[in-house]
């Protein structure tokens, strides 16, 4: 199940998520939580509309209560009162296999310079879910918000956001440096267990097209856990899977270009 906002533009959210289930080998299933419009008009800006408590209520009991999940994602969640909706599903039902991917922006050129959706928003994730958390997934922004420290810009900060996280709950921390980490060929994430680090790497693919990377990312791990993978397995894969759609990413428009669903699949048997 994914617990996310809808991406009219096809890229991210609900789409990316379900769209990588379907190329990972598992069944999905969604809940939304919000709309995300962009204007064409206006330089691609984007308007998020975040649907009503009680309708997200009553998808969670459509999917949690009346057939039954293997793992979650969170993505999007577009207020505080979302946010405790979900945390209190997942207590009420047991959940296991949660994944956690703190959306704080949408996707821009610079997120350290963007405001958050909402502010607000923060407190309540590091609250009521990175507690819940079998794997939390922040990118350099959301891991720096969540842990409390400034912008990250180097591995040993990026361990310490982890641990920081892990020590709010989460049994698993995967800070995602990507594309942004500066003076680095390598697109670096460090996964946290409370015990030791791991650092997963890949090499830096020179492309503005990583709309919904970070969703899909979530969402590989989140099939990998559903099909029994490790958590450190589930990462590894999803690392090759993200990876895959980045390189073979392409333009939308003149504003966004996603990631290829497909091509982890076509690379794994040669096409």
């Amino acid at each position: 199940m994914t617990v996310a906002g809808s991406d009219s533009s096809g890229g991210a959210g609900m789409q990316a998520d379900l769209k990588t289930f379907q190329e990972l080998g598992v069944y999905g299933m969604t809940a939304l939580t919000s709309i995300v419009t962009m204007d064409p008009f206006h330089n691609w800006a984007h308007s998020v509309t975040t649907l009503e408590t009680d309708l997200l209520r009553k998808q969670l009991d459509t999917i949690v209560a009346g057939i039954g999940i293997d793992a979650m994602k969170t993505g999007m969640l577009g207020s505080p009162d979302i946010i405790r909706t979900v945390s209190a599903e997942i207590k009420k039902h047991h959940l296991k296999n949660v994944v956690i991917d703190p959306v704080m922006v949408c996707k821009g050129a610079e997120e350290e310079l963007q405001p958050e959706l909402q502010p607000e928003n923060t407190a309540a994730i590091r609250e009521s879910l990175i507690p819940k958390a079998l794997i939390t997934t922040p990118n350099l922004y959301e891991a720096a918000k969540l842990a409390g420290t400034s912008w990250i810009t180097n591995i040993d900060q990026m361990k310490e956001a982890a641990a920081r996280i892990v020590a709010l709950g989460a049994r698993y921390a995967l800070v995602k440096g990507g594309s942004r980490l500066p003076d680095t060929d390598q697109a670096i994430d460090v996964l946290y267990d409370g015990k030791s680090f791991e650092i997963i790497a890949s090499k830096k693919i020179n492309t503005p097209n990583i709309h919904g990377a970070g969703c899909t990312y979530a969402a590989a791990i989140t099939a990998e856990l559903a099909k029994g993978k490790s958590v450190p397995n589930a990462v590894k894969v999803a690392k090759a899977f993200v990876t895959a759609g980045i390189q073979e990413s392409f333009s939308l428009n003149e504003y966004t270009g996603p990631t290829d669903h497909s091509a982890y699949k076509r690379q794994l048997i040669g096409r």
